[in-house]
């Protein structure tokens, strides 16, 4: 019975760690879309750019370095791409900024085949963040634990951002009433910018620290991007908790059902899903929000 408990509470954990990857990314998808109204469907490619920089930087400046950096020049080519790009759409049918970014997602995961080959990379967890962290019976690896620090400090970094900043005050009025910033003569434009490079970053974080995890590939952005959707609807757009209560439900219930049900672990997310949509059509705590013009 006892090892059985054991074993419940390391897929918690496990729970836990999967649903702090998902809402690295899930938080940038509702940030984006609430204040610009873009579904940026190139979010996964972009994980998996800050994955393949990982890997290529370690190299040449080291693991440390390279940790920082990499999310960072992910975040500057997100601002980039939003500055080209995504600007053109905030007045356009959805339907185009759709396509747009799907077109972006395949020509990024092919840039990356051409750049680095389609088999997948060998990365292993740094050498630093070997071992187990041993209490009682209940073992689990460092890496793991470590990963699941940075990903709680970045919410936490995030959520000060957007909540005890100038900065996140005028994010905050330009989803509610964008018409009145507008009248008061701010911009939104760089502003929008700078969301859009907090959100990719933060998917760049992610493809950083499950790069040793999950193997670095060209297409492991399109494998993570459906769970990161299903959040942001699970929790409700434009509703930070929201996600970050809907990452929780969905790591936890995806890692006991793992445990008890291995076939339906892919099967709970979407059923979860589900039920949540015909109890609360706008998601568990999602708000009303006016897009960007």
């Amino acid at each position: 019975m006892a090892t059985e408990l054991i074993f419940i509470v390391q897929q918690v954990v496990n729970g836990l760690l999967l649903g702090s990857y998902y809402l690295l990314i899930a938080l940038g998808l509702s940030i984006i879309f609430s204040l610009g109204g873009i579904v940026n469907l190139a979010h996964g490619a972009f994980y998996a750019i800050g994955a393949y920089l990982i890997v290529f930087l370690s190299d040449r400046i080291g693991y440390g370095f390279a940790f920082v950096a990499s999310p960072i020049l992910v975040a500057i080519v997100g601002m980039v791409i939003e500055r080209l790009f995504f600007r053109r759409f905030y007045r356009a049918d959805p339907t185009l900024s759709l396509l747009f970014t799907f077109a972006l997602s395949m020509v990024i995961e092919q840039v990356l085949r051409m750049v680095f080959g389609s088999s997948p990379l060998p990365f292993s967890v740094p050498a630093f963040a070997h071992g187990m962290v041993i209490v009682g019976n209940f073992f689990y690896p460092v890496y793991r634990i470590g990963m699941l620090a940075v990903a709680l400090l970045a919410v936490a970094g995030t959520w000060v951002l957007l909540n005890k900043t100038a900065f996140g005050k005028i994010v905050k009025a330009g989803i509610n009433d964008p018409d009145m910033v507008r009248a008061l003569g701010i911009s939104l434009n760089p502003v929008m910018t700078a969301v859009c490079g907090l959100g990719i970053g933060l998917a760049g974080l992610s493809g950083v620290l499950l790069a040793p995890i999950t193997g670095v590939q060209p297409a492991m952005g399109q494998e993570i991007l459906t769970a990161a959707f299903v959040v942001v609807v699970i929790g409700g757009l434009g509703s930070f908790w929201g996600v970050v209560l809907a990452a929780v439900l969905v790591g936890v219930i995806r890692g006991l059902t793992s445990y008890f049900y291995p076939p339906a672990s892919e099967a709970s997310l979407y059923l979860l899903m589900l039920i949540i949509l015909i109890v609360r059509p706008r998601g568990l705590l999602g708000e009303r929000f006016e897009r960007l013009e």
